[in-house]
């Protein structure tokens, strides 16, 4: 289940980054890559902006535009789009202008930040009504208009990103010159 999912990646989270200094956070291997809390800040932009789908069908306001009504690249887009955001997937993914991580300078607070953003997360899908169906409703992707999959589709995207970009964090503390 995806609550559970994102649960038990936000504990992970904690658990290994959550006493880091705000100095081993904000460390960047180099210039073009991210820091730690880089990386968790750019959990929490890109999936808030699927709050306001999820709220809409939480109300039971979402009205589908005629493009996730019709749209036949919705199966096909899903699926590329968990491939690529896979953390098995080695190959870098490009991301979108709008999700792109504040500067360096996060603070210490953002594993804490992380946590909260979780579980509001997973309060949001927890107040999804019973019996919708999530491998029917389509939606379209918070980052560009064109592209729409299933809110099945969403889930997978949300956790398979989150446990990407967490290996992407542990990989920083891993490397030569990573404060100690």
């Amino acid at each position: 289940m995806v609550t559970s999912s994102l649960t038990n990646i936000a504990q992970d989270a904690e658990a290994r980054f959550g006493e880091l200094t705000a100095e081993q956070l904000n460390w960047k291997p180099d210039l073009g890559r991210w820091s730690v809390a880089q990386c968790f800040d750019h959990l929490i932009t890109t999936q808030t902006f699927y709050f306001p789908v999820l709220d809409r069908l939480a109300s039971g306001s979402y009205s589908p535009t005629a493009w996730e009504r019709y749209s036949p690249f919705s199966g096909l887009f899903g699926r590329m789009l968990i491939r690529a955001l896979d953390p098995k997937n080695a190959m870098k993914t490009k991301t979108a202008s709008k999700s792109m991580p504040s500067g360096s300078d996060l603070g210490g607070e953002i594993i804490r930040r992380f946590v909260a953003h979780q579980d509001e997360l997973v309060g949001r899908i927890r107040a999804l009504p019973a019996g919708l169906a999530t491998n029917s409703v389509i939606i379209t992707s918070p980052l560009s208009g064109f592209v729409t999959y299933s809110l099945d589709d969403s889930f997978a995207m949300i956790v398979v990103h989150a446990r990407r970009h967490v290996g992407q964090a542990e990989r920083v503390t891993a490397m030569p010159g990573f404060p100690s």
